[in-house]
């Protein structure tokens, strides 16, 4: 029997993961810090796009100039707020800044139909709240409470899938950088210190399901993440993702380029409704983002090596691309049928050809 304390975390938290590279930068870093922060905004800036010469890793790819003014809206009192398509790395994004300005990227709230707002401020232990009444001792801080006691930035994800009333439930937060405890009289003004801010997330493709207001809108900076542009950092990034998820599941071998290439390549004409040679087609409606294409390919060196010991082939890439195509419309897995069976075949390689051989896997 496996010893459960030799056993690894499947997704360490941020400033876990890159521990070292920020107590190097930390330690390096002689520019002026804004109030509350552990690095100053260049630090962090490096800590998130990576900088080779001093072996720091590129941890988000995009527009460096959306870091400078995230980092800049978080030095301010006003909230940030990454919209975009789904899997275009916004909660990724988000874990970073919060770990390299706070050190701590775990305050976090997932939004949803069922959030309160107790999950958002506080909470009581109704056990000690019975027994002794309202006291320091029987409340339960909730992400925001603890961000603004301890200074950290809180991040609150999916913010549009809570309903209204919980949204507004941080409208005075952000304003008035204060949270009252009624119950606790005068003791019970919890007053933000420096440091604390709030980064929210949504999905371009959630408007519509509870639309923020107008006065939490004022009180955020609106930062747009935007798909990855060219096919070549694309790549380069789900290599990079895909083999690292592999190597913790126990595969040995690197997934194979060429196969990446095409599932890569797949996903991009799928998503933009056009091939590489300007033939048009049908856009898929479900996402087929870069974080997804960064799961299948995940899927196919899990299917290559523990069902046939090898790295996955674009064969398997029709196997585990029928539960991402059709999740949300069932037309797409028509959709992705005609892909194989008119586009593909225009494609020269053996990738290519195998994969078109593999087109009768597809369910249905």
């Amino acid at each position: 029997m496996t010893d459960k304390s030799t056993r690894k975390t499947q997704r360490p938290s941020a400033e876990i993961r890159w521990r070292d590279e920020l107590a190097q930068l930390a330690t390096t870093d002689t520019a002026p810090r804004p109030p509350g922060w552990k690095l100053s905004i260049t630090a962090a800036k490096r800590f998130i796009t990576g900088d080779e010469g001093a072996g720091i890793e590129t941890k988000f790819v995009g527009d460096p100039s959306l870091i400078d003014r995230a980092l800049i809206t978080l030095a301010t009192n006003r909230g940030l707020l990454l919209v975009g398509e789904p899997g275009t790395a916004k909660s990724l994004l988000s874990e970073l800044l919060a770990a390299a300005i706070s050190g701590d990227s775990t305050l976090t709230i997932q939004g949803g139909a069922a959030t309160t707002e107790d999950q958002i401020r506080y909470g009581w232990n109704y056990a000690l709240l019975v027994a002794d009444g309202p006291s320091e001792r029987s409340i339960v801080p909730a992400p925001v409470m603890r961000g603004m006691r301890e200074g950290k930035v809180v991040r609150f994800e999916e913010i549009t899938r809570c309903p209204l009333e919980v949204q507004d439930s941080i409208l005075s937060l952000l304003s008035d950088r204060v949270l009252a405890v009624p119950e606790l009289g005068d003791a019970g003004m919890i007053f933000a210190i420096e440091g604390f801010n709030v980064i929210a997330t949504a999905n371009t493709r959630d408007r519509g399901v509870n639309e923020m207001s107008a006065a939490l809108k004022r009180r955020f900076n609106f930062e747009t993440v935007f798909p990855i542009a060219d096919l070549a950092t694309e790549l380069a990034l789900v290599q990079q993702q895909a083999a690292t998820l592999l190597e913790r599941s126990g595969v040995p071998v690197p997934p194979r380029r060429d196969v990446l290439e095409v599932l890569v390549t797949t996903f991009r004409e799928l998503r933009s409704g056009e091939s590489s040679d300007g033939a048009r087609m049908d856009r898929m409606s479900s996402v087929m983002s870069t974080a997804e294409a960064v799961a299948v390919a995940h899927a196919v060196g899990l299917r290559g090596w523990y069902l046939r010991g090898e790295a996955g082939t674009a064969a398997d890439i029709v196997e585990c691309l029928a539960g991402t195509a059709a999740k949300d419309d069932p037309d797409d897995l028509a959709r992705l049928r005609h892909y194989l069976e008119a586009q593909v075949p225009r494609k020269s390689g053996r990738a290519w050809k195998a994969m078109h051989a593999a087109r009768f896997q597809l369910p249905g």
